[in-house]
């Protein structure tokens, strides 16, 4: 690989840098998805949300490709220090969900439970799908389990 191509698989598996925190590395790149989805998303599918859907989707792709390169880089599969996929399931808890501060909050640590528990088909995930695709989907599920819980909390309260 590139020297390059290198840094720049480096520089987003890692959430720019987020995933070499000394404690908690995951935590410190569903915080970068916080910053990431509330300054640079929310605008965009507050605008148009199906067509962030589908630019989301792609990006989705993308991140499995970059995923899956920083495993060869790390020698591990599902490097602690690969955060990209704390950002976009973090994203995807926060999609269309209010951005006031209880409601960020809620996206959040509930997407930080469903991250850390994998309920099915999470954990069926995490267990047997290798490279990037493994990396990204059970995380994409968490964010997609936080989502349901704050629209449906949302509907009842």
């Amino acid at each position: 690989m590139r020297p390059l191509t290198r840094k720049l698989v480096i520089f987003f598996a890692t959430g720019a840098g987020s995933g070499y925190a000394p404690f908690a590395p995951g935590t410190a790149g569903s915080i970068v998805g916080l910053i990431v989805g509330y300054f640079l998303l929310a605008p965009l599918w507050s605008r148009a949300p199906i067509a962030f859907v589908v630019g989301f989707a792609s990006a989705f792709v993308a991140a499995c490709g970059v995923a899956g390169a920083a495993e060869r880089l790390f020698g591990e599969h599902d490097s602690s220090k690969i955060v990209i996929d704390e950002i976009f399931g973090m994203a995807a808890a926060m999609y269309l969900n209010p951005l006031g501060l209880i409601s960020l909050g809620a996206s959040f640590a509930l997407f930080r439970l469903f991250d850390i528990l994998k309920p099915f088909p999470a954990s069926l995930i995490d267990r047997r799908l290798g490279g990037g695709a493994g990396v990204m989907l059970d995380d994409l599920a968490a964010g997609i389990y936080a989502n349901v819980v704050l629209q449906a909390a949302r509907r009842l309260l």
